[in-house]
């Protein structure tokens, strides 16, 4: 039978989602845990891959198994009490056989969390960045991503990317009533290293580096040598993936 794990995670102490030989990554914790669990071996597919460092509020992965899961309460019990501190599962789904965690996944949303101030308490979940930032101009810009669906100007260099293509559906920040800046962008799917390397020019545009405008050549620049520097991983959370209902066994 398959299931979809949703699930949740810290990226610091990892290399990203996805495993690697010789590095610690959320997918071989989880396997390892899963393997323990159901005591057969068991191997997931992620909705798609985090970077090293980079977070999840939401995180889909689909497995297989031999045997139904008879109680996934219980299930989701046990496996958070095998899993560390910084992975925890939420919700525990059968879905048709063929239901895939990334390929059908239709829509996923990143968020990116700038703290304005010197906090010890969010140095790990966000970009302390101290120069005043104008978020309105910072808007203007951003809304050009709807216009536009090649980011080849933010897709990092030998990815094997078959095409640059992603539809944008939002992009914008918000001040939060903490203070924080937020930047949210949803899109059909991303490339990899796109959001921090958006998230990078865009700060570039709020500190008056760049203007609105050259933030629209840039995107049609299709020359990624043109963008910024990417932000840094800890500030970046998977916030979203939808998938279609169809997928879904009726109740």
């Amino acid at each position: 039978m398959r299931y979809f794990l949703e699930l949740r995670y810290l990226g610091a102490a990892y290399c990203g989602w996805q495993r690697q030989p010789d590095q610690p990554s959320v997918q071989q914790t989880l396997e390892r845990a899963l393997t323990t669990l159901l005591r057969e071996p068991i191997e997931t597919t992620g909705a798609g891959r985090t970077d090293t460092g980079v977070n999840a509020s939401y995180y889909v992965a689909h497995f297989d198994c031999s045997h139904p899961v008879s109680d996934p309460v219980q299930t989701l019990y046990k496996l958070n009490f095998l899993l560390p501190e910084d992975i925890s599962v939420e919700g525990l789904t059968p879905v048709a056989e063929d239901a895939h965690a990334r390929f059908h996944a239709c829509e996923r949303e990143y968020r990116y969390y700038i703290e304005p101030r010197k906090n010890p308490f969010t140095r790990h979940l966000t970009w302390q960045y101290y120069v005043p930032l104008d978020v309105a101009r910072m808007n203007r810009a951003a809304a050009f991503l709807l216009e536009y669906e090649d980011f080849t100007s933010f897709a990092k260099l030998n990815s094997n990317n078959r095409t640059n293509i992603c539809h944008v559906q939002r992009a914008d920040w918000e001040e939060l009533a903490d203070g924080r800046l937020c930047f949210t962008i949803r899109a059909d799917r991303f490339l990899r290293n796109m959001v921090r390397a958006i998230v990078g020019t865009l700060v570039d545009v709020g500190r008056g580096r760049y203007t609105p405008e050259d933030f629209r050549s840039i995107i049609e620049s299709r020359d990624l040598s043109r963008s910024s520097a990417g932000a840094p991983a800890q500030g970046l959370f998977l916030s979203d993936v939808r998938y279609p209902a169809e997928i879904f066994p009726p109740l």
